[in-house]
């Protein structure tokens, strides 16, 4: 500790002295270097109420910064104390981060809003709708708010790279205490390669392979694969067949290259391929979480960089919001988890965080991870807890753990908003996060913190469909249903402005929405217990979902942690865990949650699930799928091919009773906080201009339908809320 002189101006001068490098050092980030500037950014667009916030700037950076790997708030990181070190015994990191701000920051809103990149790609701001040539921002939604948006590198498997558009990161190699190179097992899957390929790269940077003698891998090929992990048809690949090499120029055995692999005869693209190796030189991957923790802080709170450089919105952010997008919320709640919304001053990071379509975790803090992997069957995802409350494990012997047990200890738990859909249940296991690990059997859900709300975007795809009013979509490729159209958007924004208010205002979201076991709307993901109707041709729930898998890693994995060593791949599945599904209508629609305008006047069967067409994944759940069968136009063609489920015209009558019901079902939303208004006025009108049936005001449904919905514009209100976390 420095000591100072007892003249008054040695005093004054050494403490302002003190309280810069404080300020400059408590976020750990010790430098920020611009790279670049657009002002203005957007084509000059304004934003506000009458362009009271003006126009944007955006600028580009690099920032540097330093870790204590014996920190309490750091040791949770995987093969931290293997990071090299520099003089002060601090591990070094090197990012990009990216800020939107308002031109003028008087005009800026106080609230600093962190986009979790995705894959390297920016996530600054969301919700835009209408994005036209003379209108880049669309119709401006994020950004009339005055909110200032930041994305920054995390993920360090991708190749660092300032001048590229993408959020990037140089974290370190993990290395033993002598030098020497750190090893351990870890493996990659092949799946669905193309025909005519003899090559193939190994997935991510940081898992190179010990050694290129094929004898010491195992490679083999599966020809089938349940979604319980049952194999069969699995073959081994002679160590001679195969080689760590590039075959794309050359005849095998090729040109030897780590980074790939070369098999003689060509992947088979009905066939899965899977590849066992020992790796070394890991990333220490879970330093992107602290880099994330750090610039937010240092944006939130600090003066300067230690070399006397500007934060550039110092002093303007009074409340911090972290958002993530289906990789990057998996993420976001992997960081609440482990403890990083705690700064090294023992600060909150974010205020608020909203996971979006997240579902289970992921591989961010786990060495030779794959973190743009979405944990597949045989991939870590929901190893530890993925429910927000705490919950005693006792299926998995695992006790009582929860996602913000870190945060309630230290104070620092955001409020959250908690947003997903159809294939976060299917695919991401989203069930198990209600329910726990016993399924159905439990009874009733864990119960959520007065700090969380949940939100189950009923019948969606992953991030939703393209919306509109068209019966007709186009039929599946390598799946067996149509794609689903079923949005997310207009809802998501509604919850965004939510989110917002509760952060800086105190006003209570809408009560939480989602399938649940309390009110029986949360049940077995089965045919028979979700009361699937038996439309002819098409295929049934059963035997779909992504189940939970127990997976033994091995002892040197922490799994209520999402973290540590894999040292048993491919893991042995000790038992399945019940995973659970919504429960529908008499149409097949999930009755459960936050049911979109369209899911409320349907116009087919709009599924959470979709199952692979052929090939060795045939029946399972599809990646992040969800699909949907029409309804007949007309009772005389649902009659004839003895579909269950009413026709567009028995429902609605004509085009006049389709629209009376969507005016009715928007206003209501609205009333409800699920609906901005100008997007019940912009649905209105675009389900007015679609030809859902013709047009015939003396139709007599219409007529009935349309009086019904002036005495009661609280129809078709489906509920499947759990309001246990409301005061």
């Amino acid at each position: 500790m420095a000591t100072f002189g007892n003249k008054r101006g040695g005093v004054v001068a050494a403490a302002a002295a003190l309280v810069a490098g404080a300020t400059a050092s408590e976020a750990r980030v010790t430098k920020i270097t611009i790279i670049k500037t657009t002002s203005p950014q957007f084509s000059g667009q304004t934003f506000g109420p009458n362009g009271s916030i003006g126009t944007y700037d955006e600028l580009r950076y690099t920032f540097s910064g330093e870790i204590d790997p014996h920190d309490r708030r750091n040791a949770v990181i995987t093969d931290i104390l293997l990071a090299p070190t520099n003089m002060r015994g601090k591990v070094e990191y090197t990012a990009t981060f990216t800020l939107l701000k308002p031109h003028d920051m008087g005009r800026a809103s106080g609230v600093l809003v962190y986009g979790v990149s995705n894959r390297g790609g920016r996530a600054l701001g969301t919700g835009m709708i209408g994005v036209t040539a003379d209108k880049p921002a669309g119709d401006g939604f994020p950004y009339n708010t005055g909110h200032v948006y930041v994305a920054s590198g995390w993920q360090g498997d991708l190749v660092f790279d300032p001048s590229s558009a993408a959020e990037t990161i140089q974290v370190p190699v993990a290395k033993n205490p002598d030098g020497s190179s750190v090893t351990s097992s870890t493996f990659a899957r092949f799946v669905t390669v193309p025909g005519n390929i003899n090559t193939q790269s190994l997935p991510g940077r940081g898992r190179t392979p010990a050694s290129r003698d094929t004898t010491k891998a195992t490679l083999i090929s599966i020809a089938r694969e349940t979604n319980t992990g049952v194999r069969t048809g699995v073959m081994t690949i002679a160590s001679s067949d195969w080689a760590f090499a590039d075959c794309r120029t050359v005849a095998f055995p090729g040109t030897p290259d780590a980074t790939r692999i070369c098999l003689k005869n060509g992947f088979n693209p009905s066939l899965i391929y899977e590849l066992v190796y020992t790796a070394k030189d890991p990333l220490v991957l879970g330093v992107g979480m602290a880099a994330t923790r750090d610039i937010f802080s240092f944006l939130r709170h600090a003066t300067l960089d230690d070399f006397g450089t500007a934060n550039p919105i110092a002093g303007k952010i009074q409340w911090g919001i972290g958002y993530g997008i289906s990789q990057s919320g998996r993420y976001l709640k992997t960081f609440i988890l482990d403890g990083f919304n705690e700064d090294e001053e023992g600060r909150i990071v974010f205020d608020g965080a909203q996971p979006i379509i997240a579902g289970s975790m992921g591989q961010f803090n786990v060495r030779f991870a794959q973190p743009g992997n979405i944990a597949n069957i045989f991939e870590a995802g929901a190893e530890g807890p993925i429910w927000w409350g705490e919950y005693d494990d006792r299926v998995r012997g695992r006790g009582v753990t929860g996602l913000l047990q870190r945060c309630t200890k230290t104070n620092t738990c955001p409020k959250v908003i908690d947003e997903f859909g159809g294939p976060e249940m299917w695919y991401t296991r989203g069930g198990v996060g209600i329910a726990g690990t016993a399924g159905t059997r439990g009874h009733k859900d864990i119960k959520l913190p007065k700090n969380v709300r949940r939100y189950y975007h009923a019948g969606t795809a992953h991030g939703g469909g393209g919306g509109g009013f068209d019966r007709v979509q186009p039929a599946g490729t390598t799946l067996m249903l149509a794609s689903n159209p079923n949005p997310e958007t207009e809802t998501r924004r509604a919850l965004i402005v939510a989110r917002d208010e509760w952060v800086t205002k105190g006003r209570k979201p809408p009560r939480s929405r989602y399938p649940s076991l309390n009110n029986g709307t949360l049940v077995d993901s089965t045919a028979a217990a979700m009361g699937w109707p038996d439309i002819p041709g098409a295929p049934t729930p059963d035997n779909v979902i992504n189940f939970v898998m127990d997976y033994d890693w091995g002892p040197q994995f922490r799994y209520n942690d999402q973290a540590g060593v894999e040292t048993n791949v491919v893991p042995q599945i000790k038992q399945v865990i019940p995973t659970p599904g919504s429960k529908l209508d008499r149409d097949g629609n999930e009755i459960g949650g936050v049911r979109s305008v369209l899911l409320q006047a349907p116009l087919g069967t709009y599924t959470a699930w979709n199952p692979v067409a052929s090939g060795p994944l045939k029946g399972n759940e599809g990646n992040l799928a969800a699909g949907y069968i029409p309804f007949a136009m007309t009772k005389a063609a649902r009659l004839a091919s003895g579909d269950p489920r009413r026709s567009v015209e028995e429902r609605y009558g004509s085009q006049e009773g389709y629209n009376c019901l969507v005016s009715a079902i928007a206003k209501n939303e609205v009333r409800k906080r699920f609906l901005l208004q100008e997007d019940a006025d912009r649905l209105i009108a675009q389900a007015a201009a679609s030809p859902v049936l013709p047009s015939d005001p003396s139709n007599r449904t219409a007529r009935r339908l349309c009086e019904k919905l002036d005495r009661d514009d609280d129809h078709h209100d489906h509920d499947g809320d759990d309001d246990d976390n409301d005061d």
